[in-house]
């Protein structure tokens, strides 16, 4: 039976997709089927950008430390940034360009004037090691990599690197950190004019193959994720206020995550700027300064995988700080254990009684993040729920191997249909055909259910990988790299439940016969070629040596 706050949502979304609402529905035919789209978006993110930096022009968008920018000053260091690509790099529509660097108001702006100058935003995991990076740029062919300085120092490790890399002091305040790359920029290249279908982004995902495949997106998808997420704010705002209780102030958001994840960059990057929303930068996560900056900055919603805001309910120093300001945890990645979804309500609210609500969302690279949703009290009730599909553009079915749709409640693989999913894994036709249904359901590789009222359970997993506090790890790809060692015989990873991280990645190791390892040795042999997280963080069991075991 659907909810109070289920029928308020639906009833909302409908004024606000009907004919003469502000987010009416389009279509485009994709796969033999229309599927729809908000009208109202722009063609590409360009458009987007230019439209959005002119309304808020003087409103903050981003802090970073003592530095505060803009939406103007941003948007001005981007174009700057888009003409320089032109005129000087020789960027041309289509043409992959890296990002290696952690998240700044530097990589912030490479972002928009790469994808403004026609280029492809490539966004390379800040945490790859050497190895990954080059597999990564090479995958795509990478014509030009900006690093900061501890990825420049990972890129001169590999020999033989085709594209260039500039390196960028992101450190220093913006201006300084792209002086070098502004003041190519004689304000005489003219910018190309971008379409939905032209190439957006590419990002990385770790499937049960093993090594990463770049999921590539156009710029249609990549609004469209961000409108189908605006769709959803407005339609919560629609209901706070005609609860009386609507919003004040500018929205703020505290980013803690990953600018190179897709959560990091749709809904929380891209979509601040037709919210007009003020992004608070944390480098690197820690949870007392997370405290303090929600605090000085009046930060209304939060969002992170759970361990960040497990850590934040479970600090002794919680008390000392006022998180009344944010109505909002939410979360994605992973699933919340259920006493931390009922500790969120029970603990996190505000003097007032209000705020401090518990979210959670499920969606994928390829879906360019969007999916299902599960709010509020709808979440305290179905705590273990993904939710139900993100209105007004996802069409979410759940499907057997064939691709027939299974019964209501029945398990199967969750599928997602909708103008947001990606193009394709770059140069991987297979890869690519065997993700897509014949009538374009984006195959998951989750096992879920839905029950009576469309709330989704996703109870398993057909990939071989493990989710490591939102951080997804191939096993097959940790296993590979342990086999590159000369002394193991036989290698297997899988994943342990861990109570900060939901799962880590654990290991069972035979050694080759007369060789002796230690846990200690192979975790510095793994950290040499794959990402810390990867790694096995607990000690590795080593079974029996490998002639012994074969007896």
């Amino acid at each position: 039976m659907r909810t109070e706050l289920d029928l308020a949502m639906d009833s909302t979304m409908a004024a606000l997709t009907a004919p003469d609402g502000m987010l009416a529905l389009g279509s485009v035919e994709r796969f033999g089927v229309k599927l729809p789209t908000i009208a109202a978006a722009p063609p590409a993110l360009s458009y987007y950008f230019a439209h959005y930096a002119k309304e808020h022009r003087d409103a903050v968008f981003l802090v970073s430390g003592d530095e505060r920018l803009t939406f103007g000053e941003v948007y001005a260091a981007a174009e700057s940034t888009a003409r320089a690509l032109v005129n000087s790099y020789g960027t041309a529509k289509g043409d992959r360009v890296g990002i290696a660097m952690r998240n700044s108001p530097s990589w912030i702006v490479l972002y928009m004037g790469i994808v403004m100058a026609g280029g492809v935003a490539t966004l390379l995991n800040g945490w790859w090691q050497a190895e990954e990076l080059e597999t990564a740029i090479g995958e795509v062919d990478c014509a030009l990599v900006f690093a900061d300085l501890p990825r420049v120092k990972r890129l001169a490790q590999i020999a033989g690197l085709a594209a260039p890399v500039v390196e960028i002091d992101d450190s220093r305040p913006l201006a300084e950190a792209l002086a070098e790359l502004l003041a190519k920029d004689d304000h005489t290249a003219e910018l190309p004019l971008l379409g939905p279908e032209d190439h957006a982004t590419i990002l990385f995902t770790s499937g049960s193959t093993g090594q990463s495949k770049g999921a590539l997106s156009e710029h249609r998808a990549v609004v469209q994720g961000i409108f189908n997420y605006l769709g959803q704010a407005m339609m919560m705002l629609g209901i706070a206020t005609a609860q009386g209780n609507p919003p004040v102030g500018q929205p703020v958001t505290l980013l803690t995550i990953p600018l190179f994840h897709i959560t990091g960059e749709v809904p929380v990057f891209l979509q601040s700027f037709a919210m007009g929303r003020k992004l608070v930068l944390m480098p690197k996560w820690d949870v007392g300064e997370a405290m303090r900056l929600i605090q000085a900055e009046g930060v209304t919603y939060f969002v992170g995988v759970p361990l960040m805001s497990f850590e934040i309910l479970n600090h002794p120093d919680r008390a000392k700080y006022d998180l009344s300001t944010v109505t909002d945890f939410a979360a994605g990645g992973a699933p919340r254990p259920v006493d931390h979804v009922r500790r969120i309500d029970e603990e996190m609210a505000g003097p007032d009684g209000k705020g401090g609500a518990p979210l959670i969302g499920y969606g994928l690279t390829e879906t360019n993040a969007v999916g299902t949703g599960n709010w509020r009290s709808n979440y305290l009730a179905k705590p273990n729920s993904a939710g139900r599909p993100g209105a007004p553009l996802v069409d979410l079915a759940i499907l057997d191997d064939a691709g027939h749709p299974v019964d209501q409640g029945q398990r199967g693989e969750v599928c997602i249909r909708s103008i947001c999913n990606f193009k394709e894994y770059w140069n991987r036709p297979d890869a690519t055909a065997a993700a897509f249904t014949s009538d374009g359901y984006f195959r998951t590789g989750d096992i879920g259910y839905l029950d009576e009222d469309g709330y989704l359970f996703i109870v398993d997993r057909k990939k071989d990988i493990i989710i490591r506090g939102g951080e997804n790890i191939s096993c097959q790809e940790v296993e590979a790299a342990l086999y590159e060692h000369p002394a193991v015989a036989e290698a297997a990873v899988f994943g342990l439940a861990d109570e900060r991280f939901g799962e880590v990645p654990g290991a069972v190791v035979v050694p080759q016969d007369g060789e002796v390892l230690t846990s200690d040795d192979l975790s510095a042999f793994l950290h040499q070629h794959i990402a810390a997280f990867k790694v096995p963080q607990r000690n590795l069991d080593f079974g029996r040596p490998a002639a012994e075991a074969r007896n």
